[in-house]
C-alpha cells in the first residue's frame, strides 16, 4: 500500500477492477484491454500479493512475465520497482542484448519474480541455465505483437517447460488476432475471458488530426512547423522504416532540432540510453519505428505525429496509444500525401475514426484528396470506370468442336422399324420354287427388285 500510494495510485482502472480479484482467485484470465489501460499493475499487483501472503524461502522462479520487447521488459520491471520497493520481493530482467554472464549471475540467485522476452529465455531454458519447474504463475503480455514478431514457437516452447500446475494470464489488444488460437489452447483451462475498452473504440483522451502532403520533402517542412510552433512537453515522431527514421533524424539535426532516434539496429545499451534522454526530458522529440508502439509509457507525450501513416489500423492504434495516457490530453497528427489517402481510409473506416482535417498557413498541400465514393446499392455492382465507359458489343457466337466436326455432312436419316432404305415396306417374299433359268425367286406381279 505504500508502494501503490508513492507511485500516485488514487483509485483503480476499469481493467484493474476486473483483472484483480479474479487472478486473486487463482483463475486462469484471458483478457482484450487497450494500451494504457493500467493492465501492467492489473497482473502485478495479484502476483505481489499472492506472494506477499504465502512466501517461500526455497524454490525457483515462482512467477514469469514474457514481453515482446527489450524495452516493454524494461517498463514492466520499473513498474514492479515503483510498487513493490517496499517489500522484500526479488526480480530479475533477462532480454537479448544484455550481458549473457550477467543474466546466468542474475537466474541463480532465483528471483522470485522474471520478466523476459521469449528468444533469450528459450536459449537459457536450452542450456539447462534457466528452470521454471516451481513457476506458479505465467503472464504474457502483448501477447498479439508477439505473434506479429514471429515468437509464437519459442513461447509455446517455454510453455512446454513450464509447471503445468501454473495460473496463466494472457493479455492482448484484440482477441481475434490470427494464430492467437494455438497459445490459448496450450495455455490456458477453462479460462476466464474479459474484454475490456475495445481495441477499435475512440479514445476519449486523443484528438486525431490529419494534414495533407505533396510528398516527402513537403512533409519535411511540415514536421518542422509542428516542432517549431506547436506547444507539447515531449512529441513522438513514427516512421515505417529503420531508413526513414535515421534520415529524418539526420535532417531535423541539421536544422537544429533537439531529437533522438529509436530503432532496432541500436544495440541495447544506445536504446536504453536513448529513452532515458527522453524521460528525462534532455530530449523532447523522438523518431522512432514501430519498436516505440508498443507498451512504452513515458509520461508527458503529448504529440504523436506519423511522419509515415502506419501501414494497419492496428499499428495506427498502437502508435497513437503513447499520447493521451493516465486521462491526460493528446493529440495525434497523421501526414497524408496522394499515395496514402486509400490506407488512411481504411484505417478510418476499421477504427470509426473522427478525422480532423487542418492546414499551415503557407504550407497547403495542392493535394485535396480524393472524394469519397458512394457505398454501393444492397444487390447491386459498382462498376469501374472502363465499365462504365465501354461500347455495348454483340454477343461473340460460340465456336465449338463438336459442331465443327459436322460441318458439309448430311446426315441419313434413320429408318424406321421394319423399313429399309430406299425400298417402302417390306412385304413378305414367295417361298415358291425359284426360277430356273435365272436361279432366283420369282416375285409377284409389280414387286421385282428392279
Amino acid at each position: 500500500m505504500r508502494g501503490l500510494r508513492s507511485a500516485g495510485f488514487e483509485t483503480p482502472t476499469a481493467v484493474q477492477v476486473q483483472v484483480i480479484p479474479a487472478a486473486l482467485d487463482g483463475l486462469d484470465l484471458l483478457v482484450s484491454a487497450a494500451t494504457g489501460s493500467g493492465k501492467t499493475a492489473a497482473f502485478l499487483l495479484p502476483i505481489m500479493a499472492r506472494f506477499l501472503g504465502e512466501p517461500r524461502h526455497a524454490g525457483g522462479t515462482r512467477a514469469l512475465v514474457l514481453a515482446p520487447t527489450r524495452e516493454l521488459a524494461r517498463q514492466t520491471h520499473d513498474h514492479f520497482m515503483r510498487l513493490g520497493s517496499y517489500t522484500r520481493l526479488t526480480v530479475g530482467v533477462i532480454t537479448g542484448g544484455d550481458s549473457r554472464a550477467h543474466q546466468i549471475a542474475t537466474l541463480r540467485r532465483n528471483p522470485e519474480v522474471l520478466i523476459a522476452t521469449p528468444g533469450r529465455l528459450l536459449e537459457l531454458l536450452s542450456s539447462r541455465e534457466a528452470d521454471l519447474s516451481d513457476l506458479e504463475i505465467l503472464v504474457l503480455d502483448e501477447a498479439d505483437r508477439m505473434l506479429d514478431m514471429g515468437f509464437a514457437d519459442d513461447v509455446l516452447a517455454i510453455i512446454d517447460r513450464s509447471s503445468p500446475a501454473r495460473q496463466s494470464l494472457l493479455f492482448s489488444a484484440t482477441l481475434h488476432h490470427r494464430g492467437l488460437s494455438r497459445i490459448t489452447e496450450r495455455l490456458l483451462r477453462e479460462p476466464r475471458v474479459l474484454t475490456l475498452t475495445p481495441v477499435r473504440e475512440e479514445h476519449p483522451d486523443i484528438t486525431h488530426q490529419i494534414l495533407l502532403s505533396d510528398g516527402a520533402e513537403h512533409k519535411q517542412r511540415q514536421l518542422r512547423w509542428l516542432l517549431e510552433n506547436e506547444s507539447y512537453d515531449k512529441a513522438l515522431v513514427f516512421t515505417n522504416s529503420r531508413e526513414g527514421a535515421t534520415a529524418l533524424g539526420n535532417h531535423l539535426m541539421g536544422q537544429g532540432q533537439c531529437v533522438a532516434v529509436l530503432h532496432g539496429e541500436l544495440d541495447q545499451r544506445e536504446r536504453n540510453r536513448v529513452i532515458e534522454l527522453l524521460r528525462a526530458g534532455r530530449v523532447t522529440v523522438l523518431i522512432a519505428t514501430d519498436l516505440a508502439a508498443r507498451g512504452l509509457d513515458i509520461p508527458g507525450v503529448e504529440r504523436v505525429i506519423n511522419f509515415d501513416l502506419p501501414r494497419s489500423g492496428d499499428d495506427y492504434l498502437h502508435r497513437t496509444g503513447r499520447t493521451g495516457r493516465a486521462g491526460e490530453k493528446g493529440i495525434a497528427i497523421s501526414l497524408v500525401s496522394s499515395a496514402e489517402w486509400n490506407r488512411l481510409g481504411s484505417i478510418e473506416r476499421y477504427l470509426n475514426l473522427n478525422l480532423e482535417l487542418r492546414s499551415i498557413e503557407g504550407l497547403k498541400a495542392d493535394f485535396k484528396g480524393r472524394p469519397r465514393r458512394a457505398a454501393a446499392r444492397k444487390g447491386t455492382q459498382r462498376l469501374g470506370t472502363k465499365a462504365r465507359n465501354a461500347k455495348p458489343t454483340t454477343p461473340r457466337p460460340k465456336n465449338r468442336l463438336r459442331d465443327r466436326k459436322n460441318i458439309g455432312k448430311r446426315r441419313k436419316p434413320k429408318a424406321p422399324v421394319g423399313v429399309e432404305a430406299g425400298h417402302g415396306p417390306l412385304r413378305k417374299r414367295d417361298t415358291g420354287p425359284a426360277n430356273p433359268e435365272h436361279g432366283e425367286h420369282e416375285y409377284p406381279q409389280g414387286d421385282s427388285p428392279a
